[in-house]
């Protein structure tokens, strides 16, 4: 029978130091596998996160190398006419406000509102009996005067005679001489009578003093009318040919000077929308001088207006033709940029990449861009698509759809 172990003081602290060895060597182990657990997980954890940024670059890249589409037209050479562009007024070259020229009650009228009437065509008639009555009395007494006159003559024959044969007084003569000269002066002043008479009559009926278009009617048949009424019975206005009346700014004078010493300039009437053409005439008149608050100088152009489509009172655009710029390199204006070093434009080289070239813009007419220097004909121009352009920038490039860029293209 083995005897009881005895409860050893240093026996027991030798176990417990060994224990706590024990334990630890066990705690070290599991700190050593949790940090290389760690090292592993961030190892993974970076190569995914790398595998994932180059799948995710690649196909940006690719997006960003792919070409930019762009609309482009080729700089042609062309005779660009230029004009000048202002807002003007139809205005009639005649207008009259027919008035009456005497007093009276309006018996007739023989036109109607609208319609064209030529001059000397009646257009009212004046009640006339009165006119024709202080006619009747200047006659009459005209017709007495005269009668007078040849009493006159006869008693200064008599006088003279009986003077010259010593049987007369010179006094007598004398004064039948005077008395031929008084009644002379009482007829010349009854013919005038009888003229003012006539005439009173004449103006009784009214008549169109030029021809043209009569407007809306200002007095109606019964109403009482006066040589110095205010309002006429109607107004006739010029329809053909026609002017029409506008400004340009004072530093488009030498242009029209130049232009109208070789000659009438031609000027183009349109819509005041300018939507569509109305008619086409000449420059007639260049005002003497310019308006000073406004810096503006008048101008007046003439047309023939054969269908009526000039209006008086319209506004219309007038285009007035300066001069011709032969052989001038021009583009659509959509392809000119501005920049701040002045405008600009993309051309288009061989290899589908475009270049900054700076220009030297002249006159815009329509939607055409004149040139003067930076480009040349035959140069593919970008028109539309440069916000995403920069100098190098690769471009798919879609030729506009026009037949003069074609024949551009193949003359090139």
């Amino acid at each position: 029978m083995e005897p009881p172990v005895r409860d050893d003081p240093e026996n027991q602290d030798n176990q417990t130091t060994s224990g706590k060895t024990a334990d630890g060597q066990r705690s070290a182990l599991g700190t050593v596998r949790w940090l290389a657990l760690g090292v592993i997980l961030v190892v993974a954890a970076g190569a995914g996160a790398l595998t994932l940024r180059q799948g995710d670059t690649a196909p940006l890249a690719k997006i960003a190398a792919a070409p930019i589409p762009v609309t482009a037209a080729i700089a042609s050479v062309r005779d660009l006419p230029i004009a000048r562009t202002g807002l003007g007024t139809v205005l009639p070259l005649n207008q009259v406000d027919v008035k009456a020229r005497v007093d009276g009650q309006i018996q007739r009228i023989f036109f109607g509102e609208g319609e064209e009437v030529k001059a000397g065509d009646i257009l009212a008639q004046i009640d006339p009996r009165a006119y024709a009555a202080l006619l009747a009395q200047a006659q009459a007494t005209l017709q007495k005067d005269v009668a007078q006159l040849a009493n006159a003559r006869a008693d200064e024959a008599r006088a003279t005679k009986l003077t010259q044969s010593g049987a007369g007084t010179t006094q007598a003569a004398d004064t039948a001489r005077a008395q031929v000269a008084v009644m002379q002066a009482a007829v010349d002043g009854d013919q005038a009578a009888v003229d003012t008479a006539k005439l009173n009559l004449d103006y009784a009926t009214i008549t169109a003093p030029i021809s043209g278009r009569v407007g809306l009617k200002q007095a109606n048949e019964g109403t009482l009318v006066h040589a110095n009424d205010a309002t006429g019975i109607v107004t006739i206005t010029q329809m053909q040919p026609i002017a029409v009346q506008f400004s340009l700014p004072q530093d488009q004078l030498p242009d029209l000077q130049s232009g109208q010493s070789a000659g009438s300039l031609p000027v183009a009437a349109d819509a005041r929308d300018s939507s569509r053409k109305i008619a086409d005439g000449k420059l007639t008149a260049i005002d003497s001088q310019i308006d000073t608050t406004t810096g503006m100088i008048k101008l007046k152009a003439e047309f023939d207006n054969n269908d009526k489509a000039l209006w008086p009172g319209a506004l219309v655009t007038v285009q007035v033709g300066v001069r011709t710029e032969h052989n001038a390199v021009v583009l659509p204006s959509a392809a000119v940029q501005s920049g701040q070093s002045g405008p600009y434009v993309f051309v288009v080289k061989p290899d589908n990449t475009v270049t900054i070239a700076k220009v030297t813009t002249g006159d815009v007419v329509g939607d055409v861009t004149m040139l003067t220097s930076g480009a040349v004909a035959g140069d593919n121009i970008v028109v539309s698509g440069q916000s995403r352009l920069t100098e190098g920038t690769s471009v798919k490039v879609t030729q506009a759809d026009d037949p003069s860029q074609k024949v551009a293209l193949e003359t090139k």
